[in-house]
């Protein structure tokens, strides 16, 4: 369905720290690992720095009448596989849960990707957990593909 809102994309600032951490922590995967609390633990705001001062590294907010409305992160990766090629990884994406099914998912994505393409990336990847089923039918439906088997180990 597509929405009538004026969506529009920017890089993150550190006063929107908030308004990211309380999307990621809106669904039940992320209400286990985020803490969207006040004031917010410094951790955040230390990781914000971190990102907004790596120029392979962006956090974007989706934002409609002066309300953050969605967000992902974006890293540019430098390899060597693929002729040297750069690649991008899209995380974290979030839509808020009221602005869910109305397109505004589709058409960030579709910006982030335009955005890999102006900076030279052949190709961009994500990972998603396996719980979250929506998720991967939203992105197969974009285009992606399940080509790879991801793993982590805590540390």
């Amino acid at each position: 369905m597509p929405h009538s809102l004026n969506v529009q994309y920017r890089l993150a600032t550190r006063m929107d720290v908030p308004a990211i951490v309380r999307l990621l922590a809106e669904d039940n995967l992320g209400a286990q690992r985020e803490r969207f609390e006040t004031p917010l633990p410094a951790p955040y705001y230390a990781a914000f720095e971190a990102i907004d001062a790596d120029p392979n590294n962006e956090l974007i907010v989706a934002h409609a009448n002066e309300e953050i409305i969605g967000t992902l992160q974006l890293m540019f990766l430098p390899h060597l596989s693929h002729q040297g090629g750069m690649r991008a990884q899209v995380s974290s994406v979030r839509v808020a849960e009221q602005f869910r099914g109305q397109g505004i998912g589709t058409d960030m994505m579709k910006w982030v990707l335009e955005r890999a393409r102006e900076r030279g990336c052949l190709l961009m990847q994500l990972t998603s957990s396996k719980s979250r089923t929506d998720a991967h039918r939203f992105y197969e439906k974009l285009g992606f593909e399940k080509t790879n088997i991801g793993m982590k180990i805590k540390l």
